[in-house]
């Protein structure tokens, strides 16, 4: 691992390179299809930033495409990475807000796992006060994922019952600190002992370790039977319909991933008599003006939050760009705690 990389200093346009290294994906496959491979330099195009990477998450959407199973958007490169931190290089045309040298943090269609990344402007974020590159390279997909699915499609209120299955997770502790912030009581599902531990300190008021409990029963119990108002599901499979069994009247179920299959048996007569919502989304199919649309609201609503240290990145591990294939290991393990962060050095 390597030492927390410091923002990188202010590029001049006589340091950026014409070539660079990236991580490329050989083939379908495990995590050692990822080497580190030299492409050229993206250029930024009308309302595009380039950015000196410092720092680039890991999710869970890179190990599907690793895997062949999620291609990226037409138009968009093959490198992996939807989040990143560093500093603006350049700008190009019509580019407003954002500027060179600014530090920045920000949500891309792919292409992070880079030491230079092209990112749209509007999808840009300031890096928080008191967090370096390391801390706001996690934040991007993670805060733009909990906001629209959270609070914008799901609706969550102050007083609400939250639950979040896998807790422990990058999006698990983020949605934790999300939903205790604006008031909701939070439940979270967690694979271990030590995992649920670390939901609780975030302030989940009770964590489910899904290995020895059932969290429908748990949870009927600590809502003295009446359940949750909003899930946040990324199991899918068998999960849906134990979700609905566990949810209040008028409860919300919305879907970011499906760990444990695409397919489910939905059971309709709970639905109706309870009157229930089931939604979902992804998070890079969807439009630049949408996403642009996300980041007005993160950065008014969740972005104080941060600064106040009332929300805060988990940081699992810091690994080196070259060293991404082990990154994938820790991920694939699931033993992680947080966000795995691939730093670049220099």
């Amino acid at each position: 691992m390597t030492t927390d990389p410091t923002t990188p200093a202010r590029p001049t346009p006589t340091d950026i390179p014409t070539e660079m290294v990236a991580i490329e994906i050989a083939a379908p496959g495990g995590p050692e299809q990822l080497r580190p491979v030299t492409r050229p330099v993206p250029q930024p195009g009308p309302g595009e930033v380039l950015v000196k990477v410092a720092a680039a998450g890991v999710n869970r959407p890179d190990v599907l495409q690793r895997m062949g199973h999620y291609d990226p958007p037409p138009g968009v490169t093959d490198i992996p990475g939807l989040e990143i931190a560093g500093v603006v290089a350049a700008a190009g045309a019509g580019v407003e807000g954002v500027a060179v040298g600014d530090a920045v943090c920000a949500l891309v269609g792919g292409g992070g796992y880079a030491e230079w990344c092209v990112a749209t402007a509007v999808h840009c974020l300031p890096i928080p006060t008191g967090l370096d590159a390391v801390a706001a390279a996690g934040l991007p997909e993670t805060v733009f994922t909990v906001w629209t699915n959270v609070f914008e499609r799901a609706r969550l209120q102050p007083g609400e019952r939250f639950l979040v299955h896998g807790g422990s997770s990058g999006i698990g502790t983020t949605a934790i600190q999300m939903a205790r912030a604006f008031g909701a009581t939070v439940y979270a599902t967690a694979g271990s002992a030590e995992k649920c531990r670390a939901c609780e300190a975030l302030g989940a008021a009770r964590a489910i370790n899904y290995r020895d409990e059932d969290f429908v029963e748990v949870l009927k119990a600590e809502t003295e039977r009446r359940g949750v108002d909003v899930i946040l599901d990324m199991v899918g499979g068998d999960y849906v319909a134990r979700n609905i069994a566990a949810m209040a009247p008028d409860g919300r179920h919305v879907s970011i991933a499906v760990l444990r299959g695409a397919k489910a048996t939905v059971p309709m007569i709970p639905i109706m008599t309870k009157r229930l919502t089931l939604t979902g989304s992804t998070l890079r199919s969807r439009s630049a003006a949408e996403k642009a649309a996300i980041r007005d609201a993160v950065k008014d609503r969740v972005w104080p939050l941060i600064e106040a240290g009332t929300v805060r990145p988990v940081i699992d591990s810091r690994i080196s760009l070259a060293e991404a294939a082990r990154a994938h290991e820790r991920m694939d393990s699931s033993q992680h705690v947080g966000k795995i962060i691939l730093t670049v050095e220099g």
